[in-house]
């Protein structure tokens, strides 16, 4: 559902960007020009990039990928990157109202003016988002639309997508032209010179696209096809062309010497997480059974301390930020933490920069590195037991006990704090009304170990999601509990938790069971997206913006059984939407594991024991800093 787009230049979108950014709320989201923004020589471009966050600007200025990938398509002569986002309502209103196409905000050219938009699928609420921005920039939503013969028609941009949903793209896969899986540091410039030298050769789109196929981690839906059995399930994936069976991810080796930007883009609008981020280490050991991160990221990687000592102050002095989050999936598992923190903190403490770990395990929390880090800017802490029972724990393989719990508590209340976020899943595989018992009564233990330690004023906070099954998870099998069944839980641990020291914070289950469809969902469910698009949903993962009742419209509409991906138990032998796609990791692996969960057999962490997941033998083993 393209609208009448009038405006055809960059120089007639920033004249009508002036005339219309009074009229809408943070105009900050729209004019470009930040602190360290790389605009380059549009004309003498090899090949153009529009990478674009499919949600707001301060969102997705948070994002490290776009982080990373901007910066590392912009250091090559012949590469140009700008960026792009979702307009807010207001915004998109304005623009339709003049005709304006969705334009990057480096240069202002219109998105499909590009040589490739590149987005990033980081959940699956924002796919609408993917489909409004083609829509604004008169861009056809259907790869098949998109091929015109030679000479022939408009030339449109080739549509990429990458990121974490990306190792389930199906839903989308209708919609793209390409798709890497992994990571993107060695491998997206590798696809802008294949586009490079095949826009010069005068290559065809198709030409293009099946040599981008014999690069590793690129997939190319159109090149494969589904057969099913009458009762909706995969008989056999078909590839049409000589292309790889099964798609295997790209993997940065040596994760040191990979690209990190230091010169990030300081916004005008205050974005979400509105300082320097230092990834610490990517991948995690720990191997928890409802974590895609944990999987799909392997194996674990380090960087050493003198490097990321020198990128904290390199990236300190290029943005002027007052804090530099160290990040990973789990900050606090990093060898070298000690040492990096000590050096970190005498270096920034005097210039008032403070340090922050976002992901704290309980069984490796030390009170002294939170007091360390928290010597500048005090704040709450957040930990994740994610079940209430060290059974459920266990069919989960989240290895923190109660006691590494109330430890910690008390010794953070001691040390000060007085407010503590407690994470936890519902809905989990096996989960009966005792585990919601046993979340009620940790969150009571905690608010005792507080007057234990003499703050009688703290608080707890308990959030609870809803379980989603997620593909390249042991639990990828085990459907979502019903809509009705997590509102019941919802409403127990709700009547349990009233206290005015405990706040109860929930998820939309309507949302969470949408989710899951697209998590688990198959080239199906595009029908669906397209629908809801063009009915206008948009911003699902805004709750002010979630319409569930037209989704159902869309159900109705369309006849997809939404429970047959959401709350159907998945046959280990059956072929799953996914599976000729890769992360590294072996489905026999992720079927044992799926095994040892509904048994509750542990499976340790895989620094201390291999778990032979199948990824290091053909990738690296997990490098890991020695000293400390």
């Amino acid at each position: 559902m393209n609208y009448n787009l009038k405006i055809n230049s960059a120089e007639e979108v920033r004249r009508t960007i002036d005339r219309i950014l009074p009229q809408v709320i943070k105009p900050g989201r729209y004019v470009g020009g930040e602190w360290n923004m790389i605009r380059k020589d549009w004309a003498k471009a090899g090949v153009r990039t529009a990478f674009v966050f499919p949600d707001v600007y301060e969102v997705g200025m948070s994002n490290l990928a776009l982080r990373i990938l901007y910066g590392l398509i912009n250091s090559y002569d012949d590469f140009l990157c700008e960026r792009a986002f979702s307009p807010w309502p207001d915004m998109e209103e304005k623009m339709k109202e003049a005709g304006l196409p969705l334009y990057s905000l480096e240069s202002f050219h219109p998105l499909s003016e590009f040589d490739v938009v590149a987005f990033t699928l980081q959940y699956e609420l924002s796919y609408t988002n993917i489909l409004n921005i083609l829509n604004l920039s008169g861009i056809p939503l259907r790869a098949e639309n998109r091929i015109s013969p030679v000479g022939e028609g408009k030339e449109y941009p080739l549509i990429l997508a990458g990121g974490p949903c990306a190792y389930n793209p199906e839903p989308l896969a209708p919609f793209l032209d390409c798709v890497l899986l992994g990571e993107g540091e060695e491998q997206f410039p590798a696809i802008l010179e294949v586009i490079k030298n095949g826009k010069a050769a005068g290559k065809t789109k198709n030409e293009i696209l099946l040599e981008l196929s014999s690069l590793r981690g690129v997939y190319i839906p159109q090149f494969y096809d589904f057969e099913y059995y009458p009762d909706g399930k995969i008989k056999q994936v078909i590839t049409k062309e000589d292309v790889p069976g099964v798609i295997k991810k790209a993997v940065v080796k040596d994760f040191s010497s990979a690209y990190f930007p230091e010169k990030v883009i300081v916004p005008y609008t205050e974005a979400v997480h509105d300082r320097v981020m230092l990834e610490v280490m990517r991948g995690c050991t720990r191997g928890c059974r409802f974590c895609q991160a944990g999987m799909i990221y392997r194996p674990l990687r380090e960087r050493s301390p003198e490097l990321l000592l020198e990128q904290a102050e390199k990236a300190i002095d290029a943005t002027g930020y007052e804090e530099i989050s160290l990040v990973s999936l789990s900050t606090s598992d990093y060898t070298c933490i000690n040492g990096v923190l000590e050096n970190l903190m005498a270096k920034m403490q005097e210039r008032g920069v403070s340090v922050s770990l976002p992901s704290l395990r309980l069984d490796s929390f030390d009170v002294e590195i939170a007091q360390q880090v928290q010597k500048v800017r005090k704040s709450g802490l957040t930990f994740a037991p994610e079940a209430g029972t060290q059974r459920l724990r266990d069919v989960i393989n989240k290895g923190v006990t109660d006691e590494d719990l109330f430890r910690t508590a008390y010794a953070a209340f001691k040390a000060g704090w007085s407010s503590i976020k407690l994470y936890y899943m519902i809905g989990l595989p096996t989960e009966t009304y005792e585990d919601l018992d046993g979340i009620v009564e940790q969150a009571r233990q905690v608010l005792a170990q507080a007057q234990k330690a003499g703050r009688r004023g703290a608080r707890v906070t308990v959030s609870a999601s809803s379980f989603v099954p997620k593909a390249f998870t042991p639990l990828q099998w085990v459907p979502q509990d019903s809509m009705e069944v997590l509102q019941a839980k919802q409403e127990y641990l709700k009547e349990r938790l009233k206290s005015k020291r405990i706040k109860f914070l929930y998820h939309d289950v309507s949302a969470s069971f949408l989710e899951a469809v697209l998590a688990r969902g198959d080239r199906k469910t595009a029908d669906l997206l397209e629908w809801a698009v063009e009915a206008g949903c948009k911003f699902d993962s805004w709750s002010e913006h979630f319409n569930f009742d037209l989704w159902q419209q869309g159900l109705a509409q369309t006849g997809l059984d939404a429970h047959f991906y959401a709350h159907r138990q998945y046959q280990p032998e059956e072929i799953l939407p996914w599976d000729h796609l890769s992360p590294g990791i072996s489905k026999e692996f992720l079927l044992q594991e799926y095994k040892n969960a509904l048994q509750g057999t542990v499976t340790p962490d895989c620094r201390r024991k291999c778990s032979k997941c199948g990824v290091c033998p053909t990738v690296a083993k997990p490098v890991l800093n020695r000293h400390k």
